[in-house]
């Protein structure tokens, strides 16, 4: 999403990098596939060295790219540097230290408090936002939907990035257990510095039915890629899948994001046939009262010179008659 209609990138970053895959993947949807600069930053030191291994293994030139290690949102490496192309996959609600102390960093100070220290999640939002292009910066995050609705710090927050910054451009709702590490279904918010005539609205995508089952993970097929692809680019309401909601809308909703709020995609459940329903339980309760006769027939045959096993063995065959009826 973040790459479309761009035929190259001066800067590409992801603040939570691992191995750069994703990094590296931005490049793949440019349309001339070239990028000046690639920018990333990840805490564990294995992945970290494993990133620069595979920077140079697909043969970006030392001198085009810095992976940094360390902590994104205690230290932030890149300094000024402002990029075109920002994606990232960040640990999802992590718990982290919310000093506020950090409120003093200029990539926090804006919305005036912090994300929940039990919820990192905006905290890499707004470092990304701190570092988009001023004139064509996109960003591309994935989180878990709690950042759509959740109150409190995250409320502050969110209002901030919609209504004060007008950054968020879609917001799309993806199946769930997608990805490796967690099951859960996770949104993809689009975020641009330049949303042009689009500033006045958010479009909204139900995607959660897209995707191929499979035995351990799901995955999105290239049908699935392009029929959302196609509707962020149509910008268009279609029913049951996607809907583009005024920013008057949003304020009414006390800028809760939740999809659900803006795709309808009830199902109404088809009318119950009762008639079919009598004759199908009645089916059942003439199976079963067959076979409770055949069973009695058995059990009639059945003696035991145990006196205890026997008066159980009577009890049954006198429970059995009560229930298929006295002519038996």
């Amino acid at each position: 999403m973040a790459t479309i209609g761009l035929d190259e990138a001066k800067t590409v970053g992801d603040c939570t990098c691992g191995s750069a895959s994703m990094l590296l993947e931005v490049q793949k949807h440019l349309t001339k596939q070239r990028v000046g600069h690639f920018y990333g930053q990840e805490n564990n030191a294995t992945t970290y060295n494993l990133a620069r291994m595979n920077m140079l293994m697909h043969g970006i030139d030392y001198q085009n790219f810095d992976i940094y290690k360390g902590d994104t949102l205690r230290e932030d490496k890149y300094g000024d540097v402002k990029m075109t192309v920002q994606v990232c996959n960040p640990p999802y609600s992590l718990k982290y230290d919310a000093n506020p102390a950090l409120l003093d960093d200029p990539r926090y100070s804006g919305a005036g408090k912090l994300p929940p220290k039990s919820h990192a999640d905006y905290a890499f939002v707004e470092h990304m936002l701190y570092h988009m292009d001023e004139q064509d910066g996109r960003v591309a995050v994935l989180l878990p939907h709690g950042v759509l609705f959740r109150g409190g710090a995250e409320q502050t927050i969110r209002e901030y990035i919609v209504r004060d910054l007008n950054r968020l451009d879609a917001v799309i709702g993806l199946a769930p257990n997608l990805f490796h590490g967690t099951s859960i279904p996770v949104c993809l918010l689009v975020l641009k510095s330049n949303r042009g005539a689009n500033e006045n609205n958010i479009l909204f995508i139900d995607a959660s039915k897209e995707f191929k089952p499979g035995k351990n993970q799901n995955s999105l097929t290239d049908e699935n890629i392009s029929k959302i692809v196609n509707a962020y680019v149509a910008r268009q309401d279609v029913d049951k899948f996607a809907h583009v909601a005024s920013m008057d809308e949003i304020a009414s909703n006390d800028y809760n994001l939740n999809i659900p709020r803006y795709v309808d995609t009830f199902e109404e459940e088809p009318p119950v046939d009762l008639g079919a329903v009598t004759r199908e339980l009645s089916d059942i309760d003439s199976q079963m009262m067959q076979k409770q006769k055949e069973l009695l027939g058995m059990a009639r045959q059945l003696h035991s010179d145990d006196a205890q096993l026997q008066a159980n063995l009577d009890s049954f065959v006198s429970f059995l008659q009560k229930k298929v009826g006295s002519d038996e």
